[in-house]
């Protein structure tokens, strides 16, 4: 192959893997996980474990950006830092399989969400319980109370399902639901 062959091969290639990279980051933008963040883990789904300064010098961003990055993909357990044999700097590898990313990302959103509304609906009802046992509290406040008490009562449900499809996603048993092989063969 000739080297304008091999330079237009090489581009094509690099076109490639920035096609997937940039829908990557778009998607990733979507679940609140800033676009560079998104851009950076999908420069690294496509690389080995890179340090800070690779990242830097592939991405052309700045190494406090790089580590706020790196950092928040840690957090949702889709970045892991590793070791280089021979290096003493900080090396970090992104997960490369798309259902445990699947896993790790969502369950922890998912749990913080159920959470997070819970506890607000619990201490909302305790308020809305002294309301409604007030008997000098207009009776159409009251009525308002009770309404808003149910409403939130009926969102309830929807938490706690929430709560079991992580349960279902780390225990594996959404996978035996919808196996990941027969999805693979289609």
């Amino acid at each position: 192959m000739s080297n304008q062959q091999g330079d237009n091969a090489r581009a094509s290639f690099e076109q490639a893997k920035a096609l997937v990279i940039d829908s990557i980051a778009e998607t990733m933008d979507l679940y609140g996980v800033t676009r560079s963040a998104g851009n950076l883990y999908g420069t690294m789904y496509f690389g080995n474990d890179m340090t800070l300064d690779e990242m830097r010098e592939k991405l052309g961003m700045s190494k406090p950006s790089m580590s706020t990055g790196v950092k928040k993909l840690q957090d949702y357990n889709i970045v892991k830092q590793t070791f280089r044999k021979g290096t003493r700097r900080q090396t970090f590898a992104a997960e490369k399989d798309f259902f445990q990313f699947f896993a790790n990302f969502f369950a922890k959103k998912w749990l913080r969400e159920a959470r997070i509304n819970l506890d607000a609906i619990h201490k909302a009802q305790q308020e809305l319980d002294q309301l409604l046992e007030n008997e000098s509290v207009d009776g159409n406040l009251r009525e308002e109370a009770l309404l808003t008490y149910r409403q939130m009562e009926d969102s309830k449900p929807y938490y706690y399902w929430l709560q079991k499809l992580v349960a279902s996603i780390e225990s594996g048993e959404l996978f035996d639901a919808i196996p990941v092989d027969e999805i693979k063969k289609q």
